[in-house]
C-alpha cells in the first residue's frame, strides 16, 4: 500500500514529478535577470527569450554577458542590454539598480538567480560572508531599490532563485558573518538561502495588492557550476561524479519560464516552488517571527533601514 509522504519530505516526490508548463507569450515585456551568463540564469535567459522577451542581463563578466546578447538577439530578435555587477559589493548593486531605473521605464520581470557555494569561509571588501552577502543581501538590496519600478510595471512578477539546500540549516540572526560558529559550506549555503526565503515572505506582505508578485522556487538538481570558485579536488568530483547524477539546466529555463509567464499565477505570491510545483518549505523558513528579525538586519545590513 502506497503512502503519501509529509510535507516537509514532499521534495523527494517532487523530483521526479511531471512539471507544469506554459505558452504564454512574453512579446512586450521586459526581464531583468541576475547570474545570467552560466546555470540556471543562463538557461532563463535563453527560454525568456524564446518567448519574446526583452532582457537586461546582470553579469560580472562584459565578455560573457555581450556575447549572449548576441546570440539572444540573433536567434529570437529581442532587445538585450547588459548591466556589469560583481554582486559581492553592495555599492555595485546599488550602482546596477541605478543604471536599470535611469534606462528601464518598465521592469516586468525580475530573476534573482546569481549564486554562490563555498566550501571554505570568505569574507566581502565589506566584511560580510561572502555567500550570504551574494546569496541574500545583494538580491534583497536589488529587489528593494527596484520595487517602485515593479510597482508602476503592474502586473509584474520577482523569481528569487532559492534552492532545497535552505533544509541544510544554519541560520542564526546573532551571527550572520559566521564571527562565533565554525562555518561550513553546506550550512553557510543553507543559512543564506533561509534568510532569502524568510524575507520573500516579508515582501510579499508588503506589495499585497500592488499588481507585483514575488515567489522563490528550487530550479531542480542541475549540472550548473555553482562551487567551481573552490578548489581543484571539490570541481574535479563536481564535474565528474556529481554531474553524472544531475539534469540539463534547460528544466530551469523552461520553469522560470513558466512561472514568469502562466496566467494562472497571475495572483500567486509568496510561495515556494520545487521547479514548477509548490512545496512547504522547512519549519525555520516559515518562522514568521525570524523572518521580520532578518528582513531588520537585511535592512540595516545593506543601508536601507532609516
Amino acid at each position: 500500500m502506497s503512502r503519501e509522504l509529509p510535507e516537509q519530505l514532499q521534495f523527494l516526490a517532487n523530483r521526479k514529478a511531471v512539471q507544469k508548463t506554459t505558452t504564454a507569450s512574453l512579446k512586450g515585456r521586459l526581464a531583468v535577470i541576475t547570474g545570467s551568463t552560466s546555470g540556471v540564469g543562463l538557461a532563463g535567459a535563453r527560454r525568456l527569450a524564446q518567448a519574446g522577451c526583452d532582457l537586461v542581463l546582470v553579469a560580472r563578466s562584459r565578455d560573457k554577458a555581450e556575447a549572449l546578447g548576441s546570440e539572444l538577439r540573433s536567434a529570437y530578435g529581442v532587445a538585450v542590454s547588459v548591466v556589469l555587477a560583481d554582486l559581492r559589493s553592495l555599492d555595485e548593486v546599488r550602482r546596477a539598480a541605478e543604471l536599470l531605473l535611469r534606462d528601464c521605464p518598465r521592469i516586468d520581470i525580475l530573476i534573482n538567480s546569481a549564486g554562490l557555494h563555498s566550501t571554505t569561509l570568505t569574507r566581502t571588501p565589506d566584511g560580510r560572508e561572502t555567500v550570504f552577502c551574494v546569496n541574500h543581501l545583494a538580491p534583497f538590496l536589488l529587489t528593494s531599490l527596484l520595487l517602485d519600478r515593479m510597482r508602476e510595471s503592474s502586473p509584474s512578477r520577482i523569481i528569487q532563485v532559492n534552492s532545497e539546500g535552505h533544509r541544510f540549516g544554519g541560520l542564526d540572526p546573532s551571527d550572520l558573518d559566521w564571527k562565533r560558529r565554525h562555518y561550513t559550506g553546506l550550512r553557510g549555503y543553507g543559512a543564506s538561502k533561509i534568510a532569502q526565503l524568510l524575507t520573500t515572505w516579508e515582501f510579499a506582505d508588503l506589495l499585497e495588492g500592488s499588481g507585483v508578485t514575488i515567489n522563490a522556487m528550487h530550479p531542480g538538481d542541475l549540472r550548473t557550476n555553482i562551487g567551481s570558485n573552490n578548489g581543484p579536488l571539490y570541481r574535479w568530483f563536481l564535474h565528474t561524479v556529481t554531474w553524472r547524477f544531475l539534469k540539463d539546466p534547460a528544466i530551469a529555463g523552461e520553469a522560470l519560464y513558466y512561472l514568469a509567464a502562466a496566467p494562472e499565477l497571475a495572483g500567486t505570491s509568496g510561495r515556494y516552488f520545487h521547479v514548477t510545483l509548490e512545496e512547504r518549505p522547512t519549519a525555520q523558513a516559515l518562522d514568521r517571527a525570524m523572518g521580520r528579525v532578518i528582513w531588520e538586519k537585511s535592512q540595516a545590513l545593506t543601508g536601507l533601514a532609516h
